[in-house]
């Protein structure tokens, strides 16, 4: 992670939004968990679950309990609802 002034989660939450805009973390993938992305970005794993909140706050992913965290934007940028999940 860089060293510019602001939130670590936020710049954790770009980092893998800009994974899911170039594609590289496709429509339906699982995020790793959250220990598997603090190791992953450097950071604590209540630092991953705070870029996770930013990410489902943007809209990029949905958490489905005891079964993970998935992305639901596909290519071009539109959401998508994932086979069972229910807000």
């Amino acid at each position: 992670m860089s060293d510019e002034i602001g939130y670590v989660y936020v710049r954790v939450a770009d980092a893998v939004e800009a994974e899911i805009r170039a594609g590289r973390l496709p429509y339906g993938a699982r995020l790793p968990n959250e220990r598997d992305m603090g190791t992953q970005y450097g950071v604590a794993p209540g630092t991953a679950r705070r870029a996770v909140q930013e990410l489902r706050d943007r809209g990029l992913v949905v958490t489905l309990p005891n079964k993970g965290t998935f992305v639901t934007v596909r290519q071009g940028g539109e959401s998508g609802e994932l086979p069972g999940a229910d807000s």
